[in-house]
């Protein structure tokens, strides 16, 4: 039987994320949405779905409560909902604080509910499709570029865009955090449009990420470096590629074009290139699905809401020395 589920949040992803449930009736049955904003409901409501009154009466008709509501309201909206022993899908970043992020893990933790934070990059089919060969990278390389637009800007382009490929790489490296460094710049908002951010781990795994919304094109990239191999994932045009040496063989007939380098010791590699196989798909359906695979499963959720903590730590911990930088800059 479908679990019933409710959004909160009519706005441009509530809308995705509408339209993503209508492609599993199998796994939901949509009940309806909340949004205080009429123009923003309005559109919704022309379809037929039920406009709920308050989110308490949603709460109360469904077993599943997805928030795609601004992040300032993310906790308020998951307190109602949890309180009331819903399972919940919250749209990252999990909460604006990181004393309520801690409060809603205990909370979870207190109902027994499944919940889930919406990292959708996991879901990315060129992320999951070179997962397999993701080996304690040791150095990590991202650039999420987007053009300019005025949705968004409200919060630091760390929240709004780095926060996907800090969540990846916590994802990848099987390390806690040691040391952080930033710096950015506010440009055409009164929050950073640009950052850079060094995470250095203490397995001496380094990550360099990068983001930008005033870019003049868009690129979302990861390149990661590892024992032996070279990783290369994009998000943004879907495909994944893997760069990999072995010693080389001479009696092998794997490959006879493969590149053969001759090393300082007298040995010899071999270079293979693989291109993975990625498969079509909706992330933002997955991660959805995902979660109803939790629920119905009894099963720890791909994307905690500890997850979540940790990616809004380290995003905290770059925004603040953001903050410092460009008040010594004023």
């Amino acid at each position: 039987m479908p679990l019933k589920i409710g959004v909160l949040g009519a706005g441009h992803l509530g809308k995705i994320h509408i339209k993503c449930i209508g492609l599993i009736p199998e796994t939901y049955e949509l009940v309806g949405f909340f949004d205080p904003n009429d123009e923003a409901a309005q559109s919704v409501e022309s379809t037929g779905l039920k406009r709920f009154d308050t989110i308490e009466e949603l709460v109360e008709a469904v077993d599943v409560v997805d928030i795609v509501t601004p992040t300032l309201s993310h906790y308020d909206c998951a307190v109602k909902a949890i309180r009331k022993s819903r399972h919940v899908f919250i749209e990252k970043p999990i909460t604006h604080t990181l004393d309520q992020a801690r409060e809603l893990i205990k909370l979870a933790q207190e109902a027994g509910i499944k919940s889930q934070v919406g990292h959708v990059e996991r879901y990315n089919p060129a992320f999951k499709a070179a997962r397999p060969y993701i080996k304690s990278p040791m150095f990590i390389e991202n650039h999420r570029l987007s053009e300019f637009n005025p949705r968004g800007t409200d919060v630091s382009v760390v929240m709004d865009l780095m926060i996907h490929d800090i969540d990846s790489v916590l994802s990848v490296v099987n390390s806690n955090v040691k040391r952080i460094s930033a710096s950015g710049a506010a440009v055409v908002s009164d929050t950073p449009d640009i950052a850079n951010a060094r995470i250095e781990f203490d397995n001496g795994c380094v990550a360099n990420l990068t983001a930008s919304r005033i870019s003049m094109k868009t690129l979302r990239k990861t390149r990661m470096f590892q024992r032996d191999a070279y990783i290369t994932v994009d998000y943004f045009e879907k495909s994944a590629e893997v760069v990999r040496m072995k010693t080389f063989d001479e009696n092998s007939n794997e490959n006879p074009y493969a590149m053969v380098l001759d090393l300082p010791d007298g040995s010899k590699k071999q270079i293979y290139f693989e291109q993975p196989d990625v498969d079509e798909s909706n992330a933002i359906r997955d991660e959805l699905q995902a979660l109803a695979d939790s629920i119905n499963q009894n099963r720890t959720p791909d994307v905690t809401l500890e997850d979540g903590y940790r990616a809004l730590e380290v995003a905290h911990q770059i925004s603040e020395q953001l903050d410092h930088a460009l008040n010594v800059i004023k």
